[in-house]
């Protein structure tokens, strides 16, 4: 096998072989046709969609998804993995309503539905190519030959068969109801939609003056004079021309009061909540005239802001105090004004009381023809102008008390950012509120990670649903089931293809707008015109992927691929995807259809702030693995912190993974294969201290690991891989370098090593899949030879024995080597110059560890000393003349294998060593006394102090002992 330089680049390229390996040898569909005792481990692939470019958040995603499968492959389950691509909705329309150069319906009416429709067909696979590239990249296992895909027919009949059996149930209804609308998409979105488009802006406020007719009474009072009003505060503008009763709260207390100073003291007088006079008027004197309940208020009648035809034409009663018990005193007036067509609260309001229902706005967030005699025709009602022009028409009218700015958060289409209306529709909706019960209890049952997410985000999501509107007033999407009788308003909800009576090799509009039925009246029935909520069919997918209940019962019914024992994805999908699937499993009778989640934090530059192009702070994916490779990039995104924080990303980081993981394990694997063909045969197991402590080590490992992602703890399983990865290079190498190289004890470390470096490889194996399949294969033998070799067909490793005196034993050693290095530095001795004793308190350790710590901190002597209640050491720092040379002796072997390995010599290569220039008595000395232990460490066969030859293979200068010499090398 082709070993790496020690150059990060150099990881990617071997990734690359890997790869052609993988895909040459069909490792991945073996490891999917292999034996499988355990059963099956379902995971589901969250569809993403391909009109978009990847980006590192996918890494991340994707990343977390492939260790579970990969791990239970290895357990022995069998793991589907099916790929599956999100191909309706919004953002595939307006991706290419941008490339057309339209705007809106009217223009796609225009350019025609079905040209546009083949044209968001074509749109979705526009990056399918780079996503591909991207999974198979990362090493994340997926059957991409056989996905899923939302616009199939397949998929598209299964989703049919569930709104049929939601229909059937009841829980699809039409309703006229106020709605989160998109003006420029000109659709409504559900909630958990609108939950994901919230941002803090701030809005110009304003606090109305209705003035109440003239001779009203309260009781025996009159009140109302020319100079009444009623105080309301607003903070949409907009919908003040839609008006038509102001609301107050009949167990609130109220007051009728006069300013003497401020704004208002031109002795106009107020009705507003008592307890909000000081936030309205806190710099104003105010005279409190009389005191009135807000049962005392209801019925007075007020002169309306606009001439509205509209609330006029039906005769219903306008313009009077109703009664709202969801009126507070938390802001405004404790007055609220009711506009039906534009607030939940509104239009239930509207109901009761029997008040007009009449729009203003039009769909498109244009003022409509009611407004003409104002000037507010055709204009969007969100547009700052139009905003401000409102604003001057009530000062002009006196209807102005006073305006105010205002920081809040408020809903903007999540796919164009265009902000919403809350407007007033005919629509389509599941009863999600009638099977509340169901879905707390079947979200009871669900494991979540983090933890948190159950009882908080995602559990107060739940308590809090709302009822799901699912119709979109759209085109490409699929088709909503539902044809209804022009004669008698008669409705048929089809289920399959096979009710449509006819074959359609398209189930899209236009195609399916031309299929009609016959009523029994002797009508015709044309199918409902929108499409479905996109989130409806990926919440689908554990049934459409499979044609359930067309085909495939046996995966759904009989559990074999159903519930999901694992899905994950980023934490907005707790009010998206994860939403969505509980949903519709619930509306099924089926369950929760997934048992464990993992939610994952956003990724956001170094400083924490999000990443986006306009900031130029995007890490593009395919630059990381290119520099560091896939698997320093995986690891990283692993350890960074706990899967469910906000990560702030530094490519710095994904370097350091690099060097302190992946190249020191390497570097350790290529020390072994220097020495490997030295191991002739098996060896019984070793009774050195340091081999039985690295295999008790790897034991500890293989039983953490395991028991960590048992829990489906990705980040604490991967956290330990870099602790062994450390205690195999820094200490168990760096300590048995000499039993590895020669020896007696030679054949046991060597074996010792390959078992550990085996196992570890099948232990990172779902974690970095390429370097443990590159280290496995050349510790193996395998070399990447044989196509039925690899190290993720392999068995997941079994912990063996702990020894755990030795594991504390040598946790002693290592914090005694600690201390003794700290007071070394202290001194400012290097280690390399030996000392002759060190005294150690309060230790017990046997001689095998005290022979360790005498090598590492490179002392003659230990003399343990008890009596003391902790742990201490005294180190003896007198060097004497001897100790000198010996130092000298390390240095200058050092030097040497330095050029040695600058000329780029190998084992085989036997040298002559030159020194010359000014040299000490303490270098000659070291040279005479320890002649055959520089020779044996440098693979020399002379060193020579007097000659200086032409012919050297290599030189350099260095300083040794504080003088100045020449060393150089020849063949």
């Amino acid at each position: 096998m082709e070993t790496p330089k020690h150059q990060k680049n150099q990881f990617p390229a071997l990734e690359e072989k890997v790869l052609a390996f993988w895909e040459a040898s069909k490792i991945f569909e073996q490891s999917l046709a292999k034996p499988a005792p355990e059963g099956n481990f379902v995971f589901f692939e969250g569809p993403p969609t391909a009109n978009g470019q990847p980006g590192l958040h996918h890494v991340l995603a994707r990343a977390f998804k492939d260790v579970m499968p990969r791990y239970k492959t290895m357990r022995g389950y069998h793991v589907e993995r099916k790929a599956g691509w999100d191909t309706h909705g919004l953002p595939v329309e307006l991706a290419v309503e941008k490339e057309l150069g339209l705007s809106g319906k009217p223009d796609i009416e225009k350019y025609g539905v079905k040209e546009f429709n083949q044209k968001c067909r074509d749109s979705v696979w526009r990056y399918k190519d780079e996503w591909e590239k991207l999974t198979r990249r990362i090493g994340f296992w997926l059957d991409l030959e056989h996905p899923y895909i939302t616009y199939d027919n397949d998929y598209i009949e299964s989703v049919w068969a569930i709104i049929k059996r939601v229909y059937d149930q009841g829980l699809l209804s039409e309703g006229y109801k106020v709605v989160p609308h998109c003006p420029r998409c000109g659709t409504s979105l559900s909630s958990h939609e609108v939950a994901q488009g919230y941002r803090e802006i701030k809005d110009k406020t304003v606090y109305v003056k209705f003035k109440l007719k003239p001779d009203q009474k309260i009781g025996d009072t009159l009140i109302a004079e020319d100079n009444t009003y009623v105080l309301v505060w607003t903070t949409t503008p907009w919908t003040l021309p839609g008006n038509v009763a102001l609301a107050v709260n009949p167990n609130i207390d109220y007051v009728l009061l006069t300013c003497r100073s401020g704004v208002g003291s031109n002795q106009d007088r107020f009705i507003l909540a008592k307890d909000r006079v000081a936030h309205v008027f806190p710099d104003n004197d105010c005279d409190i005239i009389k005191e009135l309940s807000g049962q005392e208020l209801l019925g007075l009648e007020y002169q309306p802001l606009f001439d509205i035809a509209a609330v006029k034409q039906g005769g219903q009663r306008a313009h009077y105090l109703v009664a709202g018990d969801f009126v507070t005193t938390a802001d405004g007036t404790g007055v609220v004004h009711i506009a039906p067509m534009y607030g939940e609260d509104d239009y239930q309001l509207g109901l009761v009381n029997n008040l007009p229902l009449a729009h203003t706005v039009n769909e498109d967030g244009t003022f409509n023809r009611e407004l003409a005699a104002y000037g507010f025709v055709g204009r969007f009602v969100k547009d700052e102008k139009t905003e401000q022009d409102l604003i001057e028409f009530l000062e002009r009218n006196d209807y102005l008390q006073k305006i105010q700015d205002y920081s809040h958060d408020y809903p903007f289409c999540w796919r164009c950012e265009t902000p919403l209306l809350y407007f007033a529709k005919n629509s389509w909706f599941i009863k999600m509120t009638a099977v509340k019960d169901k879905l707390l209890a079947n979200a009871s049952a669900i494991n979540w990670l983090p933890e948190h997410i159950k009882e908080g985000r995602f559990g107060e999501w739940l308590n809090n649903v709302k009822d799901w509107a699912v119709s979109r007033e759209r085109y490409w999407g699929t088709p909503l089931p539902i044809w209804r009788c022009e004669r008698c308003g008669a409705q048929k909800c089809v289920g399959s293809k096979q009710e449509l009576g006819q074959t359609l090799e398209d189930l899209h509009r236009p195609f399916i707008d031309e299929i009609t039925f016959e009523c029994a009246c002797g009508g015709q029935m044309k199918r409902d015109r929108a499409v479905t909520d996109c989130w409806l069919d990926s919440g689908s997918m554990p049934f459409a992927q499979y044609h359930y209940p067309f085909a495939n019962e046996k995966l759904i019914d009989g559990r074999e691929q159903y519930p999901a024992a694992f899905i994950a994805e980023a934490i907005d999908q707790t009010r998206g995807w994860f939403y969505t699937l509980l949903a519709v499993s619930t509306l099924l009778d089926k369950g929760a259809c997934y048992q464990n989640v993992i939610c994952l934090g956003h990724i956001n530059d170094q400083y924490g702030k999000k990443m986006s192009k306009s900031k130029g702070n995007i890490v593009a994916p395919n630059a990381v693995i290119d520099e560091f490779g896939a698997d320093a990039a995986r690891l990283h995104l692993y350890t960074i912190n706990q899967p469910g924080e906000g990560k702030k990303y530094d490519t710095r980081d994904t370097r350091d993974v690099l060097r302190q993981n992946n190249m020191t394990l390497w570097n350790v694997l290529t020390f072994y294969q220097l020495y490997a063909a030295d191991n002739q045969g098996s060896v019984a197991s070793s009774d050195h201290v340091l081999d039985r402590w690295i295999l008790s080590r790897l034991s500890e490992l293989a039983s953490e690991v395991t028991a960590q992602l048992n829990a489906y703890h990705i980040y604490e399983a991967a956290r330990t891989l870099p602790i062994f990865i450390s205690d195999l290079s820094t200490w168990y190498l760096r300590r048995s370098r000499d039993r590895l190289k020669s020896g007696p004890n030679q054949a046991a470390a060597l074996a010792t090593l390959k078992i550990v470096l085996e196992t570890l490889a099948r232990l990172m194996a779902p974690f970095t899949p390429f370097l443990a399949e590159s280290v496995w294969q050349a510790v193996t033998g395998h070399n990447f030879q044989d196509a039925t070799q690899s190290a993720h067909l392999e068995s997941w490793p079994k912990a063996g024995t702990v020894e755990e005196r030795i594991l504390a034993d040598m946790a002693v050693v290592r914090r005694v080597v600690e201390m003794v290095l700290a007071k070394r530095d202290e001194a400012g001795i290097k280690v390399r110059q030996p000392l002759p004793r060190l005294t150690i308190a309060n230790c017990a350790l046997s001689d095998e560890y005290l022979d360790l710590i005498k090598a590492e901190v490179n002392v003659k002597e230990i003399a343990c000393r008890f009596g003391q209640d902790e742990l201490a050491v005294t180190l003896d720092t007198a060097v004497s003349a001897e100790l000198a040379a010996e130092g000298l002796k390390r240095d200058l072997t050092r030097a040497i294998n330095g050029l040695r390995k600058q000329a780029g010599l190998t084992r085989d290569d036997r040298v002559k060593i030159f020194i010359s220039g000014h040299l000490s008595e303490t270098l000659k000395a070291a040279a005479a006394l320890y002649r055959l232990d520089i020779l044996g460490e440098t693979l020399a066969d002379q060193l020579s102090l007097e000659e200086w030859p032409d012919d050297l293979l290599i030189k350099d200068k260095l300083a040794l002992d504080g003088q100045a010499i020449d060393l150089g090398l020849k063949k």
